[in-house]
């Protein structure tokens, strides 16, 4: 394959959806529109592309910006070894995508940490609940604005 194909495949299929597509170093990248995501990833499941993993997915904290939450997915191709990272953004109050689970088990312990972490909901997860944090922590660790010295409630001990 080119080195662009994904992307200029991607970019005439779904024109209105790609945002932004760049490629430094030569690491593929595609930023888009949240409302595209399942069609996108179903489109790059299938051959030509086959990217049958989900490497991780992970979210990034942008305090200030009007969508402040990025999302972040890596892909990978068995098939013609290559990676595509996926990016979308969430406003602070509406930080709701769907979830991929579907599309790859995985997806289910990712999604939580993102969740624990940032508090990004997804939509269609069928367990979304904390991971790290126990369910009496107040707040979201990793988001930027978090206070570093923030108290919790103390749990009690099991015997």
């Amino acid at each position: 394959m080119a080195e662009k194909t994904t992307l200029e495949a991607l970019k005439q299929k779904f024109p209105e959806y790609v945002v932004e597509m760049s490629a430094p170093f030569g690491d593929e990248t595609v930023v888009i529109r949240k409302e595209a995501l399942f069609e996108i990833v179903d489109f790059l499941r299938k051959p030509p592309f086959d990217f049958q993993m989900l490497l991780d997915l992970t979210c990034v904290d942008h305090p200030g910006r009007s969508d402040r939450f990025e999302m972040v997915y890596h892909l990978f191709s068995l098939a013609s070894n290559r990676r595509l990272r996926i990016k979308l953004s969430l406003p602070e109050q509406a930080a709701v995508v769907g979830s991929l689970v579907r599309f790859w088990k995985n997806a289910n312990w990712l999604e939580r940490e993102v969740f624990d972490m940032f508090g990004v909901r997804f939509e269609g997860h069928p367990d979304l609940r904390r991971l790290f944090m126990n369910d009496a922590f107040e707040g979201h660790p990793l988001r930027k604005d978090y206070p570093l010295r923030k108290r919790q409630p103390l749990i009690p001990l099991r015997k």
